[in-house]
Formats: C-alpha cells, structure tokens, sequence
C-alpha cells in the first residue's frame, strides 16, 4: 500500500453532499453526488469530489473496505438526484460574483472546476473513470460526464450547453473534451448552438461510449465491466496512449478558464437576468424548455 498518504485523515464519513460505495466483486468505487440546495456543482460539492478522487490517485486505488486491503478498478461518477445527473456551475454564485466584479472569486472557483475535472481525466492505470448519466447533464454537468474515460448514458438522457442562452460559453473543458472526441468543428457547432441532446443522438455523434435503455444505466455498466473486465489492462493502456497522442494539459484547461472568466466578468444586466431564470430552474429541480427560456 502507499504509505505517502496519512490514511487515518481520510473518512468518507466527512463528505458533506457525495455518497460514496464500493462494490468489491470487481473493484468498482461509487461518487455518487447529492448537491444541495440545487443539483449543480457548489463548492461544497466540489471539495468532496476532488478530495476523494486525489485520494484513491494517491493511493494508486487501494483502499480498505471491511477490514482488508482492496483494489479499485473502476471510479464512477453519478448522481443520488432523481431525474438529473448534474445541472452544471452554481449560477447564483456565477451571477453574484459577476455583478461585484470579484474576478478572484471567480477564477477560485473555476479552477476548483477544472481540478475536479483533470483529477478524472488523469487519473493513471489501475483506476477507469466511468460517468453514468441518468436524467439531465447541463454545462458542467455535461463537462464533468466528458472528463470520464467511458460516457455511458441512458436513451432518453438530456445533455447540452446552455451557456450561450445568456451570452457565454462553456468554459471549463467542453472544448478540450469534445475536440478530442468528435472533432473542433462539430464541437463548437454544440457549444455555440445551445442545443440539448438526448443520450441516443449523443451515442450516434460518438460522445456517448455505452448507450443504456432508460432505468438500465446501472445495469448496462454492470454489464460493460464483465465484458471488458478481463482486458482491463489492455483498456487502461490504449486510454493512455490515446491521451498521449492527443494530449491535453491542465494548463490548456486553466487558459481557457481563464477566457470564460473574463468573458463572464463582461456580461450585461439582459444576460444576468436570463442567468437568473436558469437558477428558478435549477431550484425547481424540473426539465428546463431551453426554447422557451430563450424566447423570454
């Protein structure tokens, strides 16, 4: 086991708004969030996530689990909330920030963004990062799912970027993500668009790696690990070459934080207000109709 961690200051007992399991027949860890007041990524949340997932990296995927030494083999990222795996940036925060023009603030928590994500995204061999999105995936939400080494998601699974509804972007990966994917062209063709996809259309396009029927996700990802279980190694290894040779660096996903940063600092009261609408959303922990928010 590593003995560089001091073990004994770790306890998922201290997350506040993530629910941690571990399934111990083929090694999988559960991070299943449960973000409150709204399902979408706060600090709160945020701290939670990265301080597990730097653990089980530093640990190289050992840990303890009833009494002795474990491997963990797959780190899956989900969501305790009904309907919505995740609803993306903490807009409030976004808004209040903005209309002080605390440009620290805001960059703090950018970053904080994109250490959860490359922490995901880098995370070495023995541990594949899995995303199971059930329900919607907005902004950084859908972010979040696109850091994972395999997207798995259900039929009817709502996933877009709605930034550009009030005048901004994606900035933490969407980019970086998706180019790497499908493509420069098709990607920012999504990112300017605003348009949601359902998790079919996604798997068509190449986004989505596992496509499951609607309430199956957990079943299809039970499923996907007994048949690549035995070629783990071989998975793990051609993920990394793939990251090798078409690399992506924390640095490009810190400068490109930093555009979106600056160009959130620029938004004007008309796009705020849209923001606003998007949070009543938020709370409502209901389906949000893009098209009519769009034509308010």
């Amino acid at each position: 086991m590593n003995t560089n961690v001091d073990s004994n200051k770790y306890s998922t007992s201290n997350f506040q708004q993530i629910k941690t399991r571990f399934d111990n027949e083929f090694g999988v860890m559960w991070s299943i969030m449960q973000p409150e007041p709204r399902p979408c990524f706060n600090k709160i949340c945020l701290d939670d996530l990265l301080q597990h997932h730097t653990y089980l990296q530093d640990m190289k995927g050992e840990i303890f689990s009833q009494g002795k030494l474990e491997q963990v083999n797959y780190l899956v990222l989900s969501s305790g909330v009904d309907g919505i795996f995740n609803l993306g940036g903490d807009l409030s925060v976004f808004r209040a920030l903005i209309q002080e023009q605390d440009k620290e603030h805001l960059l703090e928590y950018a970053k904080l963004c994109v250490e959860n994500l490359w922490t995901f995204y880098s995370m070495q061999a023995p541990i594949t990062t899995v995303a199971l999105v059930q329900g919607q995936a907005m902004g950084g939400g859908f972010e979040s799912a696109l850091s994972a080494h395999v997207l798995i998601a259900e039929k009817s699974a709502l996933m877009g970027f709605p930034e550009v509804l009030f005048n901004l972007f994606p900035g933490m990966g969407a980019l970086s993500f998706l180019s790497r994917k499908i493509g420069m062209p098709t990607a920012e063709k999504m990112v300017r668009s605003g348009k949601i996809y359902t998790g079919e259309q996604l798997y068509e396009m190449g986004v989505v790696d596992v496509l499951a029927d609607d309430g199956q996700g957990e079943y299809a990802l039970n499923q996907w690990i007994k048949k690549n279980h035995r070629s783990l190694n071989s998975f793990q290894a051609i993920n990394r070459a793939k990251q090798r040779v078409n690399p992506l660096t924390i640095n490009e996903l810190y400068d490109v934080t930093e555009i979106w940063v600056d160009a959130a600092l620029r938004l004007e009261d008309r796009n705020l207000k849209v923001m606003d609408r998007l949070v009543r959303a938020q709370n409502s922990k209901v389906q949000t109709d893009i098209a009519h928010v769009k034509e308010k």
